[in-house]
């Protein structure tokens, strides 16, 4: 694509998607071209409905990929090109609403303690502790564990926005234990192979499906698995549904009603489920 894909790229970096969106959707916007062998700027919306129903019949694509490429051609001829009429009748693709499996408190906590590595367990302990998106976690500053408060800052979640989530008293004594023994560098809690750069979260998957299949679990385990885990066991514990709307970061009405503020104090005398695991309480997370 050339110098279409630059115009792309400074069109996408002008609204702030992320680096690992933008490349996605500059990779979609060229398996378009490459398809026809043809630019965009002398295609239009024929070519485009040709190409997503090839992607539809082609049944290796999946739901989330059509999607992805659907959204890459909306933004290309909408705003890079500026020829939005080419894309406004292009329907979203209905994408099945699926549950996801749900961790027992017990099947939570026999997955932790089983990850052997003191590094990965301290990630895994604070996704959950914390219902932190696996990058959220990943990208944690050292500066963003605030033990006086028992909060942890979230910087730039989904869609740029922070938060405060509340610090387990049990987090924190892993983390300390991890600092301890592995004294990360500035800025970040969780660096990868280079302290500039935080542990990937292809990593930190890998090593839950390690956890998994070494405990035996047959539920489909990732990393978002806690994260879904924090917020029902906090439903089964009686948590209202707002805080737990704020703690997650969400701000749709699809995935858990409005985004409602709630107040640091509010937020930080939050009990973490990571606290109730093994206690009189964890009965009520099966």
């Amino acid at each position: 694509m050339g110098e279409l894909r630059e115009r792309m790229d400074a069109d996408l970096r002008l609204r702030n998607y992320r680096p690992g969106t933008r490349q996605q959707y500059l990779s979609c916007a060229h398996n378009f071209a490459k398809h026809f062998m043809r630019p965009p700027e002398v295609m239009g919306g024929a070519e485009i409905k040709e190409f997503i129903l090839h992607l539809m019949d082609n049944e290796c694509a999946g739901l989330a990929r059509l999607k992805m490429h659907i959204a890459s051609l909306k933004f290309l001829y909408t705003h890079t090109l500026d020829r939005p009429e080419e894309v406004v009748r292009l329907p979203w693709p209905k994408v099945p609403r699926t549950l996801p499996d749900i961790l027992s408190g017990r099947e939570a906590e026999t997955l932790l303690v089983s990850v052997d590595s003191l590094k990965h367990r301290a990630v895994l302990m604070t996704t959950y502790g914390a219902g932190l998106r696996v990058t959220e976690a990943c990208t944690l500053h050292i500066a963003d564990i605030d033990s006086q408060r028992m909060l942890i800052h979230v910087r730039d979640g989904k869609r740029g926005r922070d938060r405060y989530v509340m610090l387990p008293e049990r987090l924190l004594l892993v983390l300390r234990e991890y600092y301890r023994a592995c004294r990360p560098a500035e800025p970040y809690l969780f660096p990868g192979q280079s302290a500039d750069r935080p542990i990937s979260a292809a990593t930190v998957r890998k090593a839950v499906k390690r956890a998994a299949q070494k405990v035996g679990l047959r539920k489909r385990v990732t990393p978002h698995s806690l994260r879904h885990a924090f917020a029902t066991h906090l439903l089964e514990n009686g948590e209202d549904v707002r805080v737990i709307q704020a703690l997650l970061g969400h701000s749709s009405i699809r995935t858990t009603a409005r985004y409602t503020q709630v107040s640091r104090r509010h937020v930080g005398r939050t009990q973490s489920p990571l606290d109730v695991l093994g206690t009189d309480k964890a009965q009520a997370l099966g």
